[in-house]
């Protein structure tokens, strides 16, 4: 069965060298040869102002490409966001995007408990480092992961949630063709 799949590249750098761009080119390339109908929005080229108050997350227009980007995200079945960690976590600019969509009345109705309006989505995180993933995930527990899918995510009905941790990026290209070959055949079962 066929999904609409958004895929999310959240590296900052525009420069296409860079591997989560190959990671995200393979993902859709895969989930396109799978029948999936595919939307990218690639952080690196559009505007995503800073929130600076509440009043701006709650009461501010969101910018055009912000709008475009929940567009997107309200068209989707699964999302799937790339990124690198950097200092252990999201990259500022994609931690900024995630306030941006989520938006009340757009990802949760207002109130004290707030009720969450993107349910029926599933997604994958798929996450760069140059660590090897098992001492991210064991060491440090992948702390950041976590709290993406339970903070984010799930809070806003996002569920369930698949990771993909690729350790070593600056590794040989053997273990970078078999990561592009895995995300093609993630795509291509939009999983």
């Amino acid at each position: 069965m066929s999904k609409k799949v958004l895929i999310v590249d959240g590296h900052p750098d525009p420069d296409r060298g860079r591997f989560v761009h190959a990671l995200a080119d393979a993902y859709a390339d895969g989930a396109t040869l799978g029948g999936h109908a595919v939307r990218r929005v690639d952080l690196a080229t559009i505007d995503v102002p800073i929130l600076r108050s509440r009043a701006d997350w709650t009461d501010g227009t969101p910018a055009p490409d912000i709008a475009e980007a929940q567009d997107a995200i309200d068209w989707a079945e699964h999302v799937v966001f790339l990124y690198p960690l950097w200092l252990g976590d999201v990259p500022a600019l994609l931690k900024a995007f995630l306030e941006q969509v989520a938006r009340p009345g757009f990802a949760l109705a207002p109130g004290t408990m707030p009720k969450p309006l993107l349910k029926g989505r599933s997604a994958r995180l798929v996450v760069t480092m140059g660590m090897p993933a098992f001492f991210y995930r064991f060491y440090f527990g992948a702390h950041s992961v976590k709290s993406f899918e339970r903070n984010i995510l799930k809070l806003v009905g996002i569920k369930p949630v698949a990771h993909s941790l690729v350790g070593n990026v600056e590794g040989d290209e053997k273990s970078r063709a078999e990561w592009l070959d895995t995300l093609r055949q993630l795509g291509g079962a939009a999983a």
